[in-house]
């Protein structure tokens, strides 16, 4: 990580080395949203359930966990998956094994179009190589 140095000598050093600091994280919070709803869209689409914060313990329980990654619980001897978004949506996403499964097939194939549509599977450059 790169260290941030501020030179007293130069009045206003201060000011923009904290100005270019709000910029990074501004940036940072931006792309950690786009994440989330990215997420959130390939929870949907496997299945989860999406679950508003309704009430006011709802939401103080949204703040105890773990922000935007699936966690595996146990409830009544079966196992649930959850995803909390308590920023964007104030939601949590839950569902079972089915739906983490097709959560995990969606996002590897999610994946691989990526993969391909950013030219790094294109191996004409390297000729034919496995004969």
């Amino acid at each position: 990580m790169a260290t941030l140095r501020i030179n007293p000598q130069r009045p206003g050093g201060a000011a923009a080395a904290i100005g270019v600091a709000l910029l990074a994280l501004s940036g940072c919070a931006t792309i950690r949203q786009q994440q989330a709803a990215d997420r959130e869209q390939l929870l949907t689409a496997a299945g989860f359930q999406r679950r508003e914060a309704s009430n006011p313990a709802q939401h103080q329980d949204l703040t105890t966990m773990p922000p935007y990654k699936i966690v595996q619980r146990s409830r009544d001897g079966s196992v649930v998956y959850t995803f909390a978004d308590p920023e964007h949506c104030h939601c949590l996403y839950v569902g079972g094994p089915n739906e983490f499964a097709e959560y995990q097939r969606l996002l590897v194939e999610r994946e691989a179009a990526h993969d391909v549509s950013d030219g790094s599977l294109d191996w004409a450059g390297w000729g034919v190589w496995w004969r």
